[in-house]
């Protein structure tokens, strides 16, 4: 069995699936990360990122396949599936061979998975651009906690440097330690570790409070219809939202 190890970039990926290429190796699995246990019937390959490489493929499935299968890769990767960087790899070179029809082949169940994949992870970012729920800190900026099951926090960016343009915000993904920061001009994501500091302007608790008391005046008692809440706003995420 022959394992390709990469360093958990989409850069990294790219790079393991164009030394496939030209090593002329079909990998049994590419993966980010490497099992402490050690078994003489695994052949690793650790995989060393290089842009330019890693920019050939990005090139080459964007005029070879098409825009929608790179898109899908990327969907897939920020799934933060285990078995992802496989899953590409099979995806791809299947897409070489057939081009831009790929996406049409959902019998075949790479296909398939991959589409199913994109699908959780849109479903996902739908979600969260109308439940994310900003307070206003002490210093003026706008700040949200998010912990999505899926790494999109650079898929919500763009949506809300259109909504807020004129403000300063940072979104927060508390589950992985990262956060996008907008200053008016560019968003950029950083690492982001700790929120204990965080302090809320003097009226924003008071709008929160005004907000929770319009939320549950609003509601009619006879017709609260908990499936279908948790349907369109899953439980899961109810831990950040104000109302909640």
């Amino acid at each position: 069995m022959l394992k390709y190890i990469f360093d958990g970039s989409f850069d990294g990926l790219l790079t393991a699936i164009y030394e496939a290429y030209y090593r002329r190796e079909i990998p049994d699995e590419i993966a980010s990360g490497d099992s402490p246990q050690q078994s003489f019937l695994v052949e690793k390959v650790h995989i060393e990122t290089d842009e330019e490489k890693a920019r050939k493929v990005y090139m080459s499935i964007k005029t070879n396949i098409s825009e929608y299968t790179l898109k899908n890769c990327f969907y897939v990767f920020i799934s933060e599936r285990e078995d992802r960087g496989t899953l590409i790899y099979r995806y791809l070179r299947l897409g070489w061979k057939i081009g831009s029809k790929i996406d049409d082949n959902l019998k075949n169940t790479t296909v398939l998975a991959i589409n199913k994949i994109r699908q959780q992870v849109s479903k996902e970012v739908h979600l969260m651009l109308g439940l994310i729920r900003f307070s206003q800190l002490s210093s003026g900026i706008y700040y949200s906690q998010i912990e999505p099951d899926n790494d999109i926090i650079g898929l919500l960016a763009p949506h809300f440097t259109e909504r807020l343009s004129d403000e300063y915000w940072i979104i927060h993904d508390v589950k992985r330690n990262i956060g996008v920061m907008y200053n008016k001009k560019e968003w950029i994501i950083r690492e982001l570790n700790s929120s204990e500091n965080i302090s809320l302007q003097d009226e924003e608790e008071d709008y929160q409070r005004l907000w929770k008391e319009y939320f549950n005046t609003i509601s009619i008692k006879n017709k609260i219809n908990p499936r279908l809440q948790r349907q369109y706003m899953p439980k899961r995420y109810w831990k950040h939202l104000v109302e909640k």
